[in-house]
């Protein structure tokens, strides 16, 4: 069987899509979600050929953050915007009178099994215990480095936060929590919370995955937070897609205030490229979509990809240094960093 007819074997394999019913669209096909004009994810011969014949960097065992252990304010509730990442695609952002998280994953690891997949290499920034009571919860796709149950169990169990996610995470995440708020929606719905904060789904160039069969079938989203006088632009994960969706944020929202934009995982790049931007395309994001200022995330936390841990970082220094831009406009945040506009 040549490639071509697996990848049609593959695909038609499947199994009907279990977490989503609806229209046609742009971007949903009656049964998987895409990218328009975008890049499919690798399939599984080119995960083995990355498996095989690439070379992962040694990452340290432990990577503590001198910014462990921070205990956040119950509330912001002035003209403030306080932001803490707690690790990886997880951050505390406080603003408007709400606490709000993103991608919660407080587990020892990013992964299906409780023994193996990638592991946390420095604990979360903000102790569990430490969490300021959460209004609201933003989930960004369903990839185990961004939805963990366990995590979002204790959290409905505790605060009972709505939870608002793309098309199909919410038949994930009703299998296994009971009694969760659950708000989903395509991209270009919009959400209202309080104090008439307004939470937009807009596009990214991602995908989605729990199992070997169900690739792409619930949808995966960025979101814009927008309040009386703040714009946050958060991406939890995406391609480059020659900043196609940072132009349309920026023509639809106007300039941001704060931009919070994933760094890592992109290596090598034959094979990560379509799905994560690496730190250059991510400073071009940062223009593009006009932000005042932006923090990266998605690197030092688990080893998903091949580049050595503090590549990220250095490299969105130097990406910044080519263009002009001064360092403290673009952090990379590390876990219990506290960052405040």
């Amino acid at each position: 069987m040549n490639r071509r007819k697996f990848l049609k074997w593959f695909s038609l394999s499947q199994t009907k899509n279990p977490y989503y019913s609806g229209p046609i669209t742009d971007h949903f096909d009656g049964r998987i979600f895409f990218n328009p004009d975008g890049v499919a994810p690798g399939h599984f011969i080119d995960l083995l050929k990355w498996q095989i014949l690439e070379t992962k960097a040694k990452w340290p065992a432990n990577y503590d953050s001198v910014h462990a252990g921070t205990v956040p304010s119950p509330r912001v509730n002035d003209a403030a915007l306080v932001v803490t990442l707690i690790g990886h695609a997880s951050f505390l952002i406080q603003v408007n009178g709400l606490n709000i998280i993103t991608d919660p994953v407080l587990s020892y690891r990013a992964s299906p099994l409780r023994l193996a997949g990638p592991k946390r290499v420095n604990p979360p920034g903000v102790n569990f215990k430490d969490l300021p009571k959460i209004d609201a919860v933003l989930l960004t796709h369903n990839h185990y480095d961004h939805l963990d149950i366990v995590t979002l169990a204790k959290l409905v169990e505790r605060d009972n936060p709505v939870i608002i996610t793309p098309l199909g995470n919410d038949a994930i995440l009703n299998n296994s929590i009971s009694g969760a708020q659950i708000k989903t929606g395509d991209w270009g719905d919009m959400v209202t919370l309080a104090n008439d904060t307004q939470i937009h789904f807009e596009p990214c160039h991602h995908w989605s995955a729990r199992t070997a069969t169900d690739r792409r079938m619930a949808l995966w989203a960025a979101f814009v937070i927008q309040t009386g006088n703040k714009r946050i632009y958060h991406v939890g994960d995406t391609g480059f897609h020659s900043g196609i969706n940072y132009k349309q944020a920026a023509e639809k929202h106007g300039d941001f205030n704060l931009a919070i934009l994933p760094i890592g995982a992109y290596a090598p790049r034959w094979f990560m490229k379509g799905q994560h931007q690496d730190p250059f395309e991510a400073v071009e994001g940062f223009k593009l979509c006009k932000a005042k200022y932006a923090l990266g995330h998605h690197w030092g936390t688990f080893q998903l990809t091949n580049e050595p841990i503090e590549e990220p970082k250095n490299g969105l220094a130097k990406a910044l240094d080519e263009n002009g831009i001064d360092r403290d406009k673009f952090v990379a945040m590390a876990p219990g960093q506290v960052w405040r506009l």
